[in-house]
């Protein structure tokens, strides 16, 4: 689903695809929050045909059209090829790149007093840039490691008007990469090999969007429709939240015309794509919630517990692990402890690998939450926090009608287990 600006860090997210939820947003402002140190996987990619697809098929890039794009130079290729299709296009391109380096010196060298300071360019560029189109840059897992907390919440509520003013205008927002992008410390933290990470990774880019359209639409229509929702898991999770009347946001990897009436969350798809969101009706969610795991800045955070009455989060433990996550929702602003979004994952190509750790949002029929900041999900918390663990193997029904089934999704476009 991040989170998805010139030399800033977003809305901060705590979760198991170590920062990619802040990729979404860096990307969509022009900040890199990651390094360059590998070349792109896979020399059979064929990145002149992707470069097509993202352009006018996922962002539907149209005449006029003025286009913001953001990569590492490690992606330089990609970059140029997705530039010249918005030439082609007659739109509109303005590329820029960025480095992990470059992001960690704005903590290391620039004076903590600048922090508040919402980047100028980076609010300049969203009120007049009809779409962008970023791809993800992180190489580590520990970018911001001893960076204080209050320093990385400060940048992040720094750019937030940067965020919901291209909610308000609509703008077009494309994410390649959704904490899946595969270098060696992603494959290292999956418990993968970089080549497998690959295969996965191009094979959910490359999904077909018309049934990952279709499966997304089922989805929607059936949490559209339903009052109650119920998240359960063998872990010990048994949690409630009402669902009627809220809003659904599909990221099906196209922005339709509709997409573009709706505005707002409705405008944003990240790739591998195959996410469904929703909010919960406010003060609403109610029960326990465990994590087996969260990766954190390098570390894992073993069995994180998080207890949830009248909305709001009444108790945060862990066995081991929460110092980091703990910081920075000690100084992190008000509504951090509300309950945010449920996140399905839809994406038949990409399957749970049988002892890998993938933890991710787009696999087929696994499950994850959010806590604090709501607005991919339509949502108005705009706090400066979000805490989004996976919950592999769970089951998840809709007034009792199961959409997830022991971490299987129901129903045609289903299948795929993650356990």
């Amino acid at each position: 689903m991040l989170s998805h600006l010139l030399l800033a860090v977003p809305v901060l997210l705590l979760g198991c695809s170590e920062g990619a939820r802040d990729a979404r947003e860096s990307a969509a402002l022009g900040t890199s929050s990651e390094g360059t140190e590998s070349s792109p996987p896979g020399d059979e990619v064929d990145y002149a045909a992707v470069a097509r697809t993202v352009v006018t098929q996922n962002a539907r890039v149209r005449t006029g059209d003025l286009v913001t794009l953001f990569g590492s130079p490690r992606d330089m290729q990609l970059l140029e090829d997705m530039t010249i299709e918005v030439l082609k296009a007659g739109a509109h391109p303005l590329l820029q790149t960025g480095s992990e380096r470059l992001q960690r010196r704005i903590y290391d060298d620039v004076p903590a007093k600048f922090d508040t300071v919402t980047p100028a360019f980076g609010l300049k560029l969203a009120g007049i840039r009809t779409v962008h189109i970023g791809v993800e840059v992180q190489e580590s897992d520990t970018a911001f490691a001893g960076v204080p907390a209050e320093r990385l919440l400060a940048r992040g509520k720094a750019t937030l008007p940067i965020t919901q003013l291209m909610n308000k205008r609509g703008v077009r927002r494309v994410f390649l990469g959704n904490g899946m992008y595969p270098t060696e410390a992603a494959a290292r933290r999956y418990g993968m090999d970089r080549d497998e990470l690959a295969r996965l990774f191009w094979s959910g880019v490359n999904v077909d969007y018309s049934q990952l359209q279709a499966t997304g639409e089922r989805i929607r229509k059936t949490l559209a429709a339903g009052r109650e929702l119920r998240l359960t898991n063998p872990n010990g999770t048994d949690f409630r939240m009402g669902i009627s009347g809220r809003p659904v946001y599909v990221s099906d990897g196209v922005i339709s015309a509709e997409d573009e009436r709706r505005g707002g969350a409705a405008t944003i798809v990240w790739l591998p794509a195959g996410e469904v969101l929703i909010a919960p009706v406010p003060g609403s969610a109610q029960g326990v919630i465990i994590a087996d795991r969260m990766h954190v800045e390098g570390k894992t955070v073993e069995r994180l517990r998080l207890e949830f009455r009248a909305g709001k989060m009444t108790s945060m433990t862990a066995q081991s692990g929460l110092e980091r996550i703990q910081s920075f929702y000690d100084g992190a602003g008000p509504r951090k402890d509300e309950f945010g979004l449920v996140d399905i994952g839809i994406n038949p190509n990409v399957p749970f690998p049988k002892g890998s750790q993938l933890l991710n949002w787009v696999p087929s029929g696994m499950v994850s939450i959010q806590v604090g900041n709501n607005l991919i999900a339509g949502g108005d918390n705009a706090v400066n926090f979000e805490l989004s663990p996976f919950l592999p193997g769970s089951t998840l029904t809709v007034d009792g009608k199961a959409i997830v089934k022991d971490g299987v999704l129901q129903g045609e476009g289903g299948g795929i287990a993650n356990r």
